[in-house]
């Protein structure tokens, strides 16, 4: 294994891995800077890149990203009181209140040495993880791996923040996407409709960017300003130093949780920085300092963030059990290698998991020193309109997406993914299930079919580690419906029964007309699924109708479950409705009133109940009263300003798209961009003459610099 070690460390030293490397923590550091973005978006950019090169220049640059993500998304957590990640929100806390007392340095220098410190230290994590896990790994046959992705698509829905039911659900629709095209046993094709496009498969890249790049766009592409109450980069770098080295109890734990929050499918780093702030104030003998510039609310979150991503590589490599999006990507690329996790990866390229290992480690410490010598120059980009950023980005995401299969049905697939994306959103539907779920269908079905030739019925399931794994399995599931029973029985008669059905800022139109459609058109393809399928030979059909089946249940489950929320809300509108209107027939003089807040007579009682304030968009009153509202408020926003934007948003990339495929790509660009950027987000025009040529220019020497084609419209062919 130290030879391994020595050879991969070796390798890096190599100048074209150095340069792909270096690459890729600019990227990310770019990238974490950008809000809504982060390591999704890095990894999903950068893997087009990656078509052509060989695995370990592609998982330096990819790593490369990674690593750095969080190091730079606190840079406008504590500059500007706007956290580049969700992560990234903890450090605010206290980091902004150290920044605006004039100590940034102070606050930045804490949060970039414990972000480089928590990247070694998961590094570390990575490497113990290596010797401990292979016996266990290389003692795993068919029932296992095939365990172990069920685990990674059930645990990821489990554990996700919110509905766990639609984290199944959403799960399962990704296995389902994950099936189109040629079946891994018998060659037949599937839900392909007769399409020869469809005949290998969904392009990994075209899910990935769709379902979270576009998607992501459109919810934030109606930001059209930026921050300019920036606080100044004052203080002295020094002091920050001398003080995160008293701290080093507080990296150490927070780097241990991280590591631990990364190993747990689903968790992912804002979880993660959560529970090492939590901890940081447990443990502190004051805790009247945090959230007004304690430096302990800065190490040890910022420990966490960057081992978490070094722990989602242990069970994501050793096990195949992606604990997170990124790493579902990564895990992809690997497939599309011919990489197989687990006992593959250790007998075959132990030299590849060493130089991920150092590559993760060298780009913790250059993301960092990046950080320090440039945070003037990069706390500028914070300030610039999502909207302007957003031009360039759907440019870029579809360019990526036509690396991959070089067909402009990829690009086409993207956006229809990216409006599916958006509406799994804004419903509360968590997506990573569904991307995990699209990367593990076919291990999963091929996994399944040698475990049925190998074993006799079921008795696969009394091996040893089997038993264990549908144990990991069943517990969460029985611990969240014990959580649920016994959260019902606690509601008194006093609660509000409009109190699960209010929108949230993360997902506005959960519990309304767009989630009770969303749990209908699921419930429609899970039963279309099996009405195609059933046509298939015996062993093509298989799987798919287990999936379509199971997914008809929890979607089924899902409608009844928004249906009696729709029920409750109306029948507590029906009680307002009526308190109302005995409020109304009474006599004035009858009517309860406080001092100085009633109207003096039954007409202006009555104006003031039949006139409620709304907040325009969304049907619901502005204050806490529903009485008036009717329909909308029971069934929740039917249209809103966001979901508006987000159409016209999606609209203008089907125009780019049908733009491409007539004149070509750099002429669909000089007409997108500019309009883009002068219409959607209203820019100056003198900077969209030079963000258009800039980008242009950008992208016609693209194709010379890195293994890039453009797509061709019909206009060039006929020419």
């Amino acid at each position: 294994m130290l030879e391994s070690a020595m050879a991969a460390l070796a390798s890096l030293a190599d100048p074209s891995m150095l340069l792909m490397l270096l690459i890729g923590v600019i990227s990310g550091l770019v990238m974490g800077l950008i809000p809504g973005l982060g390591g999704t978006a890095a990894v999903a950019i950068l893997l087009p890149i990656t078509f052509g090169m060989d695995p370990a220049s592609a998982l330096a640059l990819l790593i490369g990203a990674l690593a750095v993500v969080h190091t730079s998304d606190t840079v406008s957590a504590i500059l500007l009181g706007a956290p580049g990640s969700a992560s990234a929100s903890v450090t605010m806390l206290d980091g902004y209140a150290m920044a605006r007392k004039g100590q940034a340095k102070r606050a930045l220098s804490l949060a970039f040495l414990s972000s480089m410190a928590g990247g070694l230290i998961g590094a570390v994590g990575l490497t113990l993880a290596i010797p401990l896990a292979r016996p266990l790994v290389l003692s795993f046959a068919s029932p296992e791996l095939f365990m172990l992705t069920v685990l990674g698509v059930a645990l990821a829905a489990v554990l996700s923040r919110g509905n766990v039911i639609k984290g199944l659900t959403a799960g399962l629709a990704g296995l389902l996407v994950g099936m189109i095209g040629t079946a891994p046993t018998t060659a037949e094709e599937r839900f392909t409709f007769g399409s020869l496009f469809l005949g290998d498969g969904l392009s990994l890249v075209a899910v990935a960017l769709g379902v979270f790049g576009l998607a992501e766009i459109a919810s934030r592409a109606s930001q059209r300003r930026g921050d300019k109450q920036s606080v100044k980069v004052s203080g002295g770098w020094g002091s920050g130093i001398r003080e995160w080295l008293g701290h080093w109890s507080q990296v150490l734990r927070g780097g241990l949780i991280g590591i631990w929050a990364g190993v747990l499918p689903g968790v992912g780093a804002t979880a993660g920085t959560w529970l090492a702030y939590g901890q940081a104030v447990a443990t502190a003998k004051d805790k009247r300092k945090f959230g007004k510039g304690d430096p302990r609310g800065i190490v040890g979150p910022e420990s966490a963030n960057n081992s978490v991503e070094a722990g989602d590589l242990i069970p994501t490599f050793l096990f195949g059990i992606p604990g997170g999006v990124p790493s579902a990507m990564l895990l992809g690329m690997l497939l599309t290698y011919g990489i197989q996790p687990g006992p593959s990866i250790i007998n075959e390229h132990l030299d590849l998991m060493y130089m991920i290992i150092w590559a993760f480690a060298i780009a913790s410490v250059l993301g960092a020193l990046f950080c320090f010598l440039t945070v003037r120059p990069l706390s500028s980009l914070t300030k610039v309109p999502f909207a302007v950023l957003a031009a360039g980005l759907v440019v870029i995401m579809l360019l990526g997406s036509f690396q991959d299969g070089g067909q402009l049905g990829d690009l086409w697939v993207m956006v229809l993914l990216g409006v599916a994306g958006w509406v799994l959103k804004s419903t509360g539907f968590p997506r990573a299930p569904f991307l995990i779920g699209f990367v593990l269908a076919i291990p999963m079905e091929r996994y399944y079919f040698l475990t049925d030739s190998l074993y006799e019925g079921f008795e696969w399931m009394l091996r040893p580690g089997t038993m264990v794994f549908i144990a990991v399995l069943v517990l969460p599931i029985l611990w969240n419906v014990f959580k649920w029973v016994r959260s019902r029985r606690k509601l008194g008669a006093d609660d509000d029964p409009k109190s699960d059905s209010a929108p949230d800022a993360e997902a506005p139109l959960k519990n309304s007309v767009w989630s009770l459609a969303a749990a209908a058109v699921l419930l429609l393809v899970f039963a279309g699924s099996l009405l195609l399928s059933s046509s298939y030979s015996p062993d093509a059909k298989l799987v798919p109708q287990l999936v379509g089946w199971v997914g008809i249940i929890m979607s089924g489950i899902l409608l009844a479950l928004e249906l009696r929320t729709r029920k409750t809300a109306m029948a507590a509108d029906r009680q307002v409705n009526v308190s109302a209107a005995a409020y109304l027939t009474a006599p004035a003089e009858a009517v309860p009133v406080a001092a100085g807040h009633a109207p003096s007579g039954t007409a202006q009682a009555t104006a003031a109940i039949q006139q409620p304030d709304t907040n325009p968009g969304t049907g619901y009153p502005a204050g806490t009263s529903t009485a008036g509202t009717g329909r909308n408020s029971a069934w929740g926003p039917k249209w809103t300003s966001d979901a508006s934007f987000a159409l016209r948003t999606f609209s203008w990339m089907a125009g780019f798209l049908v733009l491409t495929s007539l004149v070509g790509y750099l002429a669909a660009i000089s007409v997108f961009v500019p309009a883009f950027l002068l219409i959607v987000a209203r820019a100056k025009l003198k900077t969209t003459m030079i963000y258009t040529v800039v980008f242009f220019i950008l992208m016609l020497a693209l194709p010379s610099l890195l293994p890039i084609d453009l797509p061709q419209g019909l206009l060039a062919n006929w020419l």
